[in-house]
């Protein structure tokens, strides 16, 4: 049984194409659980008052159909809606999925989505399929940003990055290798009450969810079907597609940059000391990074301490070394040696798909630029990190 979970804020230009994808899956073996929501005071803004208005046009849409079950859970209506302290999407994502695990048995399974994405028929028995494998406490599902003809240059560069950043994971084998996206991640009830539920942060709720997956087990990446978020402006929340793109209508891609892929050979050779360290201290490559971050010069005593066999210790420091930290260390390691973001992603491809890159990719990369590229090479370009990441991704299954 799946119970699926739907966050609803100023979407009812979006829920009728929504239930129709639902209804057109290839199973009924499904109730959707929506959280439409807005905080209280939103009623006397003139400003937001339009969006608490289209949320009640969401809950009247919700409310017919007829075709499968629809729990709506209320947090907007005038009365019911957020307080200024606890609300967003975090918080609706939580609501939804703590009102599943207390209904649901053990064995059933979350599905986290969107209302601005699309989801093919197939989708839900794909998932289901996988996640059959007992071994696995959840799974990241592929995407994939339809083009619009609007914001076709702002997607394909935010998305060559995501990609970019999990083909170098997978790369150098790191646990965290993992795309976070809340349109695009499901899990058994068990898995989300193993790890104490979601945390409604204001942002990244489903990055630090999956995280926390990570933690307790090991996180499925492979689908055979994927999600197709909407490349839309949005504001609601503080990183994601929507932010990205708004930033980078105005040239500003600071927070999503090309990483020298270099780094990610350190943080490989961090991991693989692990078990050195546990025998005693030795240097790693993060050590003057993780130091600053914990604040402390003792990273690793503490750990031996309370972990007296070597699988538990290695455990705690990969837990340690989290997949926050590691993209803190890139983060602060671009800002400190900044690098030309379409000259590193040329050499990347280069480097490490010789064999597989075609002409029509190695036309597209001479005098490749993110600003100056057209957009079909840019799709060129983005469609084969595309499919050089899916055969990585059922590879790591």
């Amino acid at each position: 049984m799946f119970y699926i979970s739907l966050p609803v804020l100023n979407e009812s230009e979006n829920i009728s194409a929504l239930l129709d994808c639902m209804s057109s899956q290839d199973t009924s073996d499904f109730e959707l659980v929506v959280c439409v929501n807005n905080y209280d005071h939103w009623w006397d803004e003139e400003e937001k008052k339009p969006q608490c208005i289209d949320n009640q046009n969401s809950i009247a849409i919700l409310k017919n159909e007829n075709r499968f079950k629809v729990t709506v859970i209320d947090k907007c209506s005038a009365g019911n809606g957020w307080n200024p302290k606890k609300g967003g999407v975090g918080h609706a994502r939580k609501t939804a999925m703590d009102y599943i695990s207390k209904i649901a048995n053990e064995d059933d399974l979350i599905l986290s989505i969107d209302a601005d994405t699309f989801y093919p028929a197939i989708y839900l028995t794909s998932i289901k399929k996988e996640l059959k494998n007992k071994s696995l406490i959840g799974l990241a599902i592929p995407y994939y940003h339809k083009l619009d003809g609007k914001n076709d240059r702002l997607i394909l560069r935010y998305e060559i990055y995501m990609r970019y950043y999990l083909l170098n994971m997978l790369r150098v084998k790191n646990p965290y290798a993992f795309t976070a996206l809340g349109s695009a991640m499901a899990f058994p009830v068990w898995a989300y009450k193993k790890v104490g539920g979601l945390t409604p942060v204001m942002s990244g709720e489903d990055f630090y969810f999956l995280q926390k997956l990570i933690k307790n087990g090991k996180l499925g990446i492979w689908s055979d079907s994927i999600a197709y978020p909407s490349p839309r402006f949005s504001d609601r929340v503080n990183f994601g597609t929507g932010p990205a793109l708004i930033k980078g209508l105005s040239g500003d891609w600071d927070s999503y940059p090309i990483y020298d892929y270099n780094l990610f050979d350190l943080i490989k050779e961090t991991f693989s000391k692990f078990s050195l360290l546990f025998k005693g201290d030795t240097k790693t490559p993060l050590d003057e990074f993780l130091q600053k971050q914990f604040k402390t010069d003792d990273l690793w005593i503490p750990l031996r301490n309370n972990y007296k066999d070597e699988r538990n210790f290695v455990k705690a420091c990969i837990s340690k070394v989290d997949g926050l930290r590691i993209l803190q260390f890139l983060k602060i390691s671009n800002q400190e040696n900044p690098v030309d973001n379409s000259r590193m992603l040329v050499d990347y491809i280069k480097k490490y798909f010789t064999e597989s890159a075609d002409n029509e990719l190695l036309n597209s990369l001479e005098n490749f630029s993110f600003e100056k590229s057209t957009i079909k090479e840019l799709s060129i370009v983005r469609d084969f990190m595309f499919n050089e990441e899916m055969r990585m991704r059922v590879s790591n299954t």
